[in-house]
């Protein structure tokens, strides 16, 4: 093995949680709402995605950090400021999962449907289509998860994030170098006095990069790979795994935005509401610009892309469900088999998500928008319980952040709530 395999190697191996994060980030804020925040505006929201990863970064870094210092998970954090944190949290999870994992899933059954040409099945009903694709999909992430559980997981989500990474910035150059634009037909321009524009921007920045309840999946995922590794993983360690998963969203987050642009902007298209007909107009416009030999590139960055993200929040919620109820209900859960809760709240997962595609499902769109919509206003209520957690005085005082980090969080804060505040009296 050669020096530069064995170093690769190296890096590869310490990294996990934070590809964990980015496979669970990296999905319908980056694919659909990324992609047509290009396609709608050009260039002029990549600045929106470089402040919202400032604002937000230090509540997604306390995940990771708490579990370093602490070698407990971020929900414990939670519980030593009270019961009530941790029912503000379980609550806020069921009253989102359901949704949340459907729109992530209907987005990847799109995809599957148009890529492999499945748009026949179930009489050719686009809804039918859909739920028929999604349950196979959950069932197949099922498997992985109750066979592999965090291993596997770890591993398959490595794979495919290097995968996506590769080919989405293999488009992006393609597209730069050979795509000349149609920004002299645009005439649609952002505008913070347009009601419309603010709404979309407010769906966009709501899952971007990620919903805040990523920071407790994440410190979750950290106290798993250190029971595997039967050691805890250093801080240094802790917060360099999760900086390469942060950034790595940023920079992905950039690229599909700068593939809608330089595709769809000044085109004259408009976005589809369904999952089919938005993966078809997608892949469709880049093969019908740049040639047959870009359709594989951007097929495989999509489907990894969204195939990440659902196996990722499948594991999330059960994981952080049952960990959340153990900590409420020690006395009633402590001695249960963690595999069997785990299995039991995956399962709950996949009916309550199947039930929404198979009953509720009206547009792809639709549901992506509500679910956005209800991460952007609880965000602020979840990054100040992490603040609050993090600046605990059972922090060991050489892990607690320090005053500037502080000075972030409160600045940060204020953004959220004021972001929100403003929401609601859009509505």
């Amino acid at each position: 093995m050669t020096i530069q395999n064995k170093l690769f190697n190296g890096l590869f191996s310490r990294l996990g949680p934070g590809l964990l994060y980015a496979g669970a980030a990296v999905g319908v804020s980056h694919l659909v709402q990324s992609t047509r925040a290009g396609g709608m505006f050009g260039f002029e929201l990549i600045l929106a995605i470089v402040i919202i990863h400032l604002i937000k970064y230090p509540f997604f870094e306390f995940g990771p950090r708490y579990t370093a210092a602490t070698g407990k998970n971020l929900l414990y954090g939670y519980k030593k400021l009270g019961k009530w944190a941790v029912w503000v949290y379980l609550t806020m999870t069921l009253s989102t999962m359901f949704i949340i994992q459907a729109a992530v899933t209907v987005v990847t059954a799109g995809l599957i449907t148009y890529i492999f040409g499945l748009e026949g099945l179930g009489g050719h009903d686009p809804q039918i289509v859909a739920a028929i694709i999604s349950s196979l999909l959950l069932l197949f992430c099922f498997t992985l998860l109750i066979n592999g559980h965090y291993a596997l997981l770890d591993k398959f989500v490595k794979v495919i994030i290097l995968v996506l990474a590769v080919t989405s910035v293999a488009a992006v150059i393609s597209l730069c170098f050979e795509n000349p634009g149609h920004y002299e037909s645009a005439t649609v321009f952002f505008s913070f006095s347009n009601t419309t524009h603010l709404l979309f921007l407010v769906a966009f920045l709501g899952w971007m990069p990620a919903p805040m309840d990523i920071s407790v999946w994440h410190s979750i995922w950290s106290e798993s790979k250190n029971e595997n590794d039967g050691k805890i993983a250093s801080m240094k360690a802790a917060i360099f795994d999760f900086r390469v998963g942060f950034i790595g969203t940023a920079l992905l987050a950039i690229c599909f935005l700068l593939l809608g642009a330089l595709v769809m902007y000044g085109s004259g298209e408009t976005f589809e509401t369904g999952g089919a007909a938005f993966a078809g107009q997608l892949l469709g416009m880049y093969e019908q610009i740049l040639g047959k030999w870009a359709y594989p590139i951007v097929a495989v960055a999509a489907l990894t892309t969204m195939l990440s993200t659902t196996l990722t929040l499948l594991d999330a919620f059960p994981r952080t469900i049952g960990t959340s109820l153990e900590l409420l209900f020690p006395e009633k859960i402590k001695h249960r088999n963690k595999r069997k809760t785990y299995l039991i709240w995956l399962l709950i997962t996949i009916t309550g998500t199947l039930t929404i595609l198979f009953f509720f499902l009206t547009s792809m769109g639709g549901m992506v928008t509500v679910g956005t919509i209800i991460a952007f206003v609880a965000a602020p209520i979840l990054a100040s319980l992490n603040t609050l957690a993090m600046f605990d005085k059972v922090i060991p005082e050489q892990h607690r952040p320090g005053k500037f980090m502080l000075a972030w969080c409160l600045l940060g804060l204020t953004a959220l709530t004021g972001c929100s505040i403003s929401y609601l009296f859009l509505l």
